[in-house]
């Protein structure tokens, strides 16, 4: 009995003996401790998202995510000139405030979209009658009241979005009819008057599918840098399909480095159901899929002069928050965290693209 008695102390001490060796990291080696992070802490370069005001006030989920995987947000729609500037002598900052002060308080970074575009423009705009002096008046005014107002709070700016056509034609918005060609470049000496330490893009989709409007960008932005307009960056939106080629992406972020500016991935998503298959159901194959497309991208942008990194920025955060459903009329994933902000395989090839 009395061994019996000896030989339970012994193994007591024995099992004792090895969990002190474990914690303290000697002999016998405890399963390691996964630490929960966030996206943008494993990133070297910023990472953002574009946020819908109403979910950042009334969804606590959205809102959680967006102040732990991100440091950088854009404003989906609440700095758009319909939304700040809805009648000739009104402005609205209601929304636009709010997304400052939340970035203030967590300390991420504000990018601004957009200050001219030729649509989400209010009806006092597209009816307003006047001469080209009086156009003027408009366009540089708006500008320059809403740069000013965010001072020192907004650090960059898509300071024209989509001026070009996919035949790389410029557009023929009513900008262009009323101001002509160069209204472009005014309102990037406009932006740049009244806030000198911003940071301006012009943005734009379709560099990874159209070379002819890649290449019209890029002249563009060489003729701009060529007569000393102040554009620091090129803005390319990036909503591309999974089944967009590896020479596609890759052509479309070298060649945007090519122009020596800063380089921003603005509004990336990756669509799933590109040919609009009613009824279609998500499956785990599709998100490895689309998780391949998402490195891919993250790897060719990383590989670009570090200095030309402005950051990749998702178009919103979960996919029930996409756009793109509404847009296809069809179902669609192209987020990298699923309708309830889990992460997706998207999520992982993200960090892992960018070692």
């Amino acid at each position: 009995m009395k061994k019996i008695f000896f030989s339970i102390i012994a193994i007591s001490f024995f099992i004792a003996a090895c969990s002190k060796k474990s914690s303290t990291g000697g002999g016998a080696v405890t399963p390691p401790t996964v630490i929960d992070t966030s996206m943008y802490t494993m990133m070297p370069f910023a990472v953002g998202a574009s946020v819908n005001i109403n979910l950042m006030q009334n969804n606590t989920k959205y809102n959680s995510v967006v102040k732990k995987e991100y440091n950088s947000i854009t404003a989906e729609n609440a700095m758009k000139f319909g939304a700040l500037h809805p009648s000739a002598n009104t402005y609205n900052w209601t929304d636009a405030d709010y997304l400052i002060n939340f970035a203030q308080l967590n300390n991420k970074r504000v990018h601004g979209h957009t200050l001219i575009w030729y649509t989400s423009l209010p009806s006092w705009v597209t009816n307003f009658v006047g001469d080209s002096a009086a156009w003027e008046n408009l366009l540089k005014t708006h500008i320059q009241t809403v740069v000013t107002h965010f001072k020192g709070k907004v650090v960059s700016w898509d300071v024209v979005n989509e001026d070009f056509e996919d035949t790389g034609v410029p557009r023929n918005s009513i900008w262009r009819q009323k101001l002509g060609n160069d209204y472009v470049a005014r309102c990037f000496q406009y932006a740049n008057q009244a806030d000198p330490d911003a940071l301006l893009f012009y943005n734009d989709y379709g560099h990874e599918y159209s070379a002819a409007k890649r290449t019209a960008i890029i002249a563009m932005l060489n003729d701009f840098k060529a007569r000393g307009i102040p554009v620091h960056g090129i803005g390319m939106q990036f909503h591309i399909t999974v089944g967009q080629s590896d020479a596609n992406i890759s052509a479309a972020i070298n060649t945007a480095a090519s122009t020596g500016l800063k380089v921003h991935i603005s509004e990336l998503d990756i669509r799933l159901n590109a040919s609009a298959v009613q009824g279609l159901a998500y499956t785990n194959a599709m998100g490895v899929q689309q998780a391949a497309r998402y490195k891919y991208v993250v790897k060719t942008y990383k590989a670009i002069p570090a200095s030309q990194q402005f950051g990749i920025t998702t178009w919103n955060v979960g996919d029930a928050d996409s756009w793109i459903p509404g847009w296809q009329g069809a179902p669609d994933w192209p987020l990298p965290f699923d309708a309830n902000y889990l992460r997706k395989p998207a999520y992982a090839a993200i960090i892992d693209g960018a070692k």
